[in-house]
């Protein structure tokens, strides 16, 4: 392991996710991937060993941090050393977060609202997003609703519904009168 290396544990709105932020990238050349369920190593060896800790439910791998959200009703002190010990070892490992398999979700074509969409949700929002752990990606925009999927600290965060509303939908409403509302999706 890299003897510069540094990481230490942030809590986020979502009192069952935590943000391990790195003193090193951790993910290359996407914005972001997020995990539901366990994927296969070719896939994400980083993912693939943090689900291999007991009540680990979902994890979310951010520019240089990680974020871990647990099942419900589980400690973070029977957690965080199986967690650590599954970071460092992908540190030592020194082999990349996402493997050759990973597949970023297909965007589709953009109409010009769409792009403008997804550019403020990428300059303007993503980085608040970020800073909680968390992460928001576009889904679809149809009859006026901008659809999201909230992924991170965010999904099943109690405080989604105000950043959704207050935050996300004020701003592209600012921007862009065509849109009506914003909805996060399963």
């Amino acid at each position: 392991m890299d003897l510069g290396f540094r990481m230490h544990a942030e809590r986020t709105p979502n009192p069952n996710s935590i943000k391990w932020v790195l003193s090193q990238k951790v993910v290359e050349g996407v914005a972001a991937a997020h995990f539901d369920s366990a994927p296969s190593a070719e896939v994400s060896p980083l993912a693939a060993s943090l689900f291999a800790v007991e009540g680990v439910e979902a994890v979310f791998l951010g520019p240089n941090f990680i974020t871990v959200t647990r099942r419900e009703g589980l400690e973070w002190t029977d957690l965080a050393q199986p967690i650590v010990s599954a970071i460092k070892g992908w540190v030592s490992d020194a082999v990349p977060a996402l493997g050759s398999a990973y597949a970023p979700p297909d965007v589709g074509d953009q109409s010009e609202t769409v792009q403008r969409i997804v550019e403020i949700l990428e300059k303007d929002i993503r980085p608040y997003v970020q800073q909680d752990g968390g992460e928001i990606t576009f889904a679809g925009f149809q009859d006026g609703i901008v659809q999201l999927y909230l992924q991170g600290s965010c999904s099943g965060c109690p405080s989604s519904t105000v950043t959704l509303k207050q935050g996300i939908e004020t701003r592209l409403r600012e921007e862009l009168p065509e849109v009506l509302g914003v909805e996060a999706i399963a």
